[in-house]
């Protein structure tokens, strides 16, 4: 499982000409999911974005995660962060999960998510337009897949 987050002012996503999640102050996490995703890919990855320190403290360094600073989550599913170059020029997504698979981890994703802080979301599985003020800009990939590594 792999997710970009970005600390954003704020963030909107329309699918369909209407808006279907919207925050202020928190964080834009764009979440893809892996064929070989499981429970544990979705804890590891849940427990990183909570817990991410990278909005500023009172001395302006990042030291506060987002439960410290009372932000919300504007969850949108992205399956294109399993998009593959290493053959040719159009990208190849096998990596990737089936929809039925991602769509029952996104949901699971944002359940977890939601017992701690508010959570909007996009149109899983839908063409959406996303608009976002990056804070900083602060942008961090999480990948379950380092955990693994030592």
């Amino acid at each position: 499982m792999r997710a970009l987050v970005q600390r954003v002012s704020r963030a909107s996503v329309t699918s369909g000409g209407a808006v279907t999640g919207a925050i202020d102050r928190g964080l834009l996490v764009l979440l893809g999911v892996a064929r070989t995703d499981t429970d544990q890919d979705l804890r590891y990855i849940a427990d990183k974005i909570l817990h991410l320190r990278i909005f500023d403290d009172h001395q302006g360094k990042m030291n506060c995660s987002l439960l410290d600073t009372g932000g919300a989550i504007l969850l949108v599913s992205q399956f294109t962060l399993y998009g593959s170059v290493k053959k040719g020029r159009r990208p190849g997504f096998h990596e990737a999960a089936e929809p039925a698979l991602a769509e029952e981890l996104y949901r699971e994703m944002r359940a977890l998510l939601s017992r701690a802080v508010p959570v909007e979301t996009g149109s899983f599985g839908q063409a959406m337009k996303v608009e976002l003020i990056n804070d900083g800009p602060v942008t961090i990939m999480i990948d379950s897949a380092e955990k693994f590594l030592s």
